[in-house]
């Protein structure tokens, strides 16, 4: 009976020694499931505010080219930034996202269109991720709106916002961002030197070179005239605002928080290649004109941020500094050289988006570090050419595309409706001739420049 008493016991303390294993092991797994909910939902709320930062680009991008224009196409290209990014959703929402991202081939994504049948393995919500790029896309399509700012047929303007958005842009994003063939070759483009900058402002110059220049802007010599913006205050609003949604832009592609550290590292990288665009730009436009200019210190700012894109996560703070001062140098080198050539660009899109672009992204060939997640050491770490190649071959290829597909679209565009406005409405002012209204009412006054 003792002898029973005891396999009994020793019954029951097995049975409750392994009650207490599986109790452990279960709160275990649900301590895990839960650190893992959290870090998702972290990442996830980041990455939606990013996004939020990223769309007040929009307004930063009206207010700078409102400024830097003449008051009667003031409303025309703040309609043309409102409407971008209606247009850029719902071409990314229609058609971008599966080109981007849909399984398909090296070139495009060929399935989830209307983000129906995707198959998401992602960290983060499908539908934080598809904001996310969204954002993106519609800060690609309205680089174009001050390249082609007072000479372009609204209408016109809308058809190429929508197709820019639903294919262009998305078919250069899969190559770098969706497993494309540029991304299987090691190219990088942290947060988008060159599927944003360098593809938004070549469309730009395709637009302006297409539409030709404003009316008054070169005189029969081939000397250029300046035409004057009618408010630096909103222009300078709109540099500012442009400079701190490029904090959600940079920092925001981490698409998670982790411990935060490369976070801050691209943040404070970030502001300093801003930093140094300007003062260079400053004192270099400072040497060449005789005086401090601000749009060529603002535009120097933003040619920085456009710099520091690519290659915000790969480089150090130094590194940052330098990238960001040579994107000061080229932006005033670039608009001096566009004069010269007669291509006329309101803002400065073409110098800042696309010479800025492709230069951040060749950068990342240069000063990038392998140790900061870069497939090959850069060329002055004793990688070689090899990056530096690399990036060379996806930038070109980028601009290639771009510039062959823009021209495809605004010249079949031209033909069909018409890409400009008639010479009457130009000098009327886009206002009044396609919107009806004015920016300023009771002070418009029309000019026969």
């Amino acid at each position: 009976m003792v002898s029973g008493f005891r396999l009994k016991r020793t019954m029951l303390f097995l049975f409750l020694a392994f009650a207490v294993m599986m109790f452990l092991n279960t709160a275990a797994k649900a301590e895990e499931a839960g650190k893992y909910a959290t870090t998702a939902g972290l990442d996830t709320l980041w990455v939606m505010i990013a996004a939020f930062m990223v769309f007040i680009m929009q307004a930063g991008f009206g207010m700078l080219e409102a400024g830097l224009l003449r008051t009667k196409n003031v409303c025309n290209v703040l309609m043309n930034n409102f409407l971008d990014f209606c247009m850029a959703s719902m071409g990314f929402f229609m058609f971008g996202y599966a080109i981007m991202f849909g399984d398909g081939n090296a070139f495009m994504g060929l399935k989830g269109w209307f983000l129906l049948g995707i198959d998401h393995a992602g960290h983060i919500p499908l539908e934080a991720e598809w904001l996310f790029h969204a954002v993106f896309c519609g800060a690609a399509a309205t680089i174009v709106a001050g390249g082609i700012a007072g000479r372009m047929k609204f209408k016109a303007y809308l058809i190429y916002s929508f197709l820019i958005s639903a294919t262009v842009y998305p078919i250069v994003g899969h190559w770098v961002w969706g497993n494309g063939w540029l991304a299987g070759m090691g190219f990088s483009d942290f947060a988008g030197s060159a599927v944003v900058h360098t593809t938004g402002g070549t469309a730009a110059l395709i637009g302006t070179m297409v539409l030709g220049p404003r009316i008054g802007k070169y005189n029969k010599d081939g000397s250029p005239n300046a035409i004057e913006g009618h408010s630096m205050a909103l222009a300078s609003l709109g540099a500012l605002i442009l400079w701190f949604a490029w904090f959600g832009f940079n920092p925001g592609s981490t698409l998670a928080v982790g411990d935060g550290s490369l976070m801050a590292k691209v943040a404070v990288n970030t502001n300093l290649a801003a930093v140094s665009g300007a003062l260079v730009a400053m004192f270099y436009a400072w040497k060449k004109c005789g005086k401090p200019d601000l749009t060529m210190t603002m535009n120097g700012a933003l040619a920085g941020l456009v710099a520091i894109t690519a290659p915000c996560a790969y480089v150090i703070p130094a590194e940052a500094l330098a990238i960001g001062a040579i994107g000061g140098i080229l932006v005033v080198a670039g608009t001096l050289l566009l004069d010269r050539i007669h291509i006329d660009d309101p803002v400065g899109a073409v110098p800042v988006h696309m010479m800025n672009g492709i230069w951040g992204t060749l950068s990342v060939g240069i000063f990038g570090h392998k140790a900061l997640g870069l497939a090959n050491e850069g060329l002055l770490h004793g990688g070689g050419f090899t990056q530096l190649g690399v990036q060379a071959l996806g930038v070109l290829s980028v601009a290639l595309f771009v510039g062959i597909a823009m021209t495809i679209v605004f010249k079949t565009v031209d033909k069909i409706i018409g890409l400009r406005v008639p010479r009457d409405e130009e000098l009327k002012g886009l206002d009044i001739s396609e919107h009806g209204m004015e920016a300023y009412a009771g002070f418009q006054i029309f000019t026969t420049q």
